[in-house]
């Protein structure tokens, strides 16, 4: 006998998403505090340790490491740290490091030029790898803080699954259009008359088969084309005007030497920065792979 798995983010099944709506707001963590871990060695974690940083991840889908390592630039403590949460399948995007784990610093070479992330310029609102083809997109993401910036380069931070909630209470209909397969066309990527990258469509949020919810967004307003679609106008003002209006779920914080974030690619943005002497650097790993039981 087929048991219909009752999944909260499915529109037509009311009461599972009640439960799990009040699951997920209860000891919700109320400030950027509580989702700090304090740890020893990122390579090392204790189960302790371990522990901590997986409950916050399965609750707010995001904690924040604390460690000893200070300013050391080896990449293998944020690699080790991922494979502890079984995150192994790095994206190799374009601008990314040779082993496919980015160094964010200032870079003005031909490969780099032109992207905001290698500039001192703010980041607006968005989740890493909206621009990926659907079957590849980014749903773990880390970051290692080896020298923040001298002035700024602090992050907003905001669990996805909290935005999806906000929107569904206001109208659930607005989730519909934003799920709707073409909600969301990145433009093509073209730079001296070559593409290199086309067009992508696809939804905002997505149920993946395993249950899980996932977004694609940027709040660029030159990176994007919104489908023609009954009620989504009115659902992207919600959204942004959401993402722009604090709340006790909406974080800001800067990340310190030794310190780095782990989670299933949350909502995210990165102020201006300046640098004075040590220039900013901060590794990011970008996963095809979600925290394992999450």
């Amino acid at each position: 006998m087929n048991i219909a798995v009752k999944n909260p983010f499915d529109l037509d099944q009311e009461s599972a998403y009640k439960a799990w709506r009040e699951a997920k707001l209860k000891d919700y963590p109320e400030s950027l505090g509580d989702l700090v871990v304090e740890i020893k060695d990122p390579r090392n974690l204790s189960d302790a340790e371990y522990q901590e940083i997986h409950r916050l991840c399965r609750k707010a889908n995001m904690a924040i490491w604390a460690g000893l390592s200070g300013h050391d630039s080896d990449k293998n403590i944020i690699r080790n740290l991922g494979r502890r949460f079984g995150l192994e399948h790095l994206d190799h995007n374009m601008c990314a490091d040779e082993d496919a784990i980015t160094s964010l610093t200032v870079q003005s070479d031909a490969l780099h030029q032109g992207y905001i992330p290698y500039t001192t310029r703010p980041i607006a609102w968005h989740t890493d790898g909206y621009y990926n083809l659907l079957d590849h997109q980014i749903h773990g993401l880390l970051l290692h803080c080896v020298n923040p910036a001298a002035e700024g380069g602090e992050n907003d931070l905001l669990d996805h699954e909290i935005v999806y909630l906000l929107i569904r209470d206001k109208n659930p209909d607005f989730i519909s259009a934003l799920m709707h397969p073409r909600a969301m066309t990145i433009p093509a990527n073209i730079a001296d008359g070559k593409e290199l990258r086309p067009a992508r469509s696809g939804p905002v949020f997505a149920v993946y088969p395993d249950g899980h919810l996932h977004m694609r967004y940027t709040d660029r307003t030159r990176s994007i084309e919104w489908g023609e679609i009954p009620l989504l106008d009115e659902a992207v003002d919600f959204l942004k005007q959401t993402l722009r209006t604090s709340t006790a779920w909406h974080y800001r914080g800067k990340l310190q030497a030794g310190q780095g974030l782990v989670s299933n690619n949350v909502l995210h943005t990165r102020s201006g920065f300046e640098d004075h002497g040590q220039q900013r650097l901060l590794y990011r790993a970008r996963y095809f792979d979600r925290i394992k039981e999450t």
